[in-house]
């Protein structure tokens, strides 16, 4: 009889990721005993299983029990098995928040690109397919944007070419796109709150403030009948 939990997971240490489509993948998530047996052999060896139904991938992250061992590291470096240098890390929160952050705005409010948001019915909707939510990036937007900041053009071509190749980003010519790790292996539940209410909080904050303000001189030149 062919063991499908060992092969799952032979076949996820291999690729690094597979798509929720993959004929194993699909039987997992729909099959409670095969599923309760892969995360059994994953768990036996210090391993979890990554997943959400907001991506089209799974993939594997140490349990963290065993990160603490195996990584022994503190900080930044405590879960960065890639050895990223700093400015990488740096540059794939940057993407992370560019490209994760209104895809899952999108997913959530079930509207496409170009849907509006604004429908009462939305929760009872499928969730649209990644390819028509998860926004492109232009590389010569990011370099004028944050290249000054990410070690200019060399080094910020030198760690997008590294993100690419572990699968964070996938690039056609001109254009970043979503790859099949980026929203399976940085939580979001942890880094959304940070970014919105940390790093981003002060720049909302201004965008809001400026909002009402033109809202504001609107209304009031906005002439009123008698």
């Amino acid at each position: 009889m062919t063991d499908e939990a060992a092969l799952l997971v032979a076949e996820l240490l291999t690729r690094r990721s597979l798509p929720r489509t993959h004929p194993r993948v699909r039987k997992a998530l729909v099959n409670a005993e095969l599923f309760a047996q892969v995360e059994q052999r994953l768990a036996d060896i210090g391993l979890r299983w990554m997943d959400n139904i907001y991506a089209e991938h799974v993939s594997l992250a140490l349990l963290p029990a065993a990160q603490s061992s195996v990584m022994g590291e503190a900080g930044l470096n405590a879960n960065n098995n890639l050895e990223l240098p700093r400015d990488g890390q740096a540059l794939l929160v940057v993407l992370w928040a560019l490209i994760i952050l209104p895809k899952r705005e999108r997913q959530t409010s079930r509207a496409p690109v170009a849907e509006t948001q604004n429908d009462m019915f939305a929760s009872s909707k499928p969730l649209p397919p990644v390819r028509d939510v998860s926004p492109v990036l232009s590389y010569k937007a990011l370099l004028e944007d944050y290249g000054t900041q990410l070690g200019k053009k060399t080094r910020l071509d030198g760690n997008l070419k590294l993100l690419e190749r572990h699968g964070f980003i996938l690039r056609r010519q001109d254009d970043i796109a979503e790859g099949p790790l980026l929203d399976v292996l940085l939580d979001y539940d942890i880094m959304a709150p940070r970014i919105l209410d940390g790093a981003l909080a002060d720049v909302l904050a201004r965008e809001q403030a400026a909002r009402l303000a033109a809202e504001a001189l609107q209304a009031a030149e906005t002439p009123t009948e008698d």
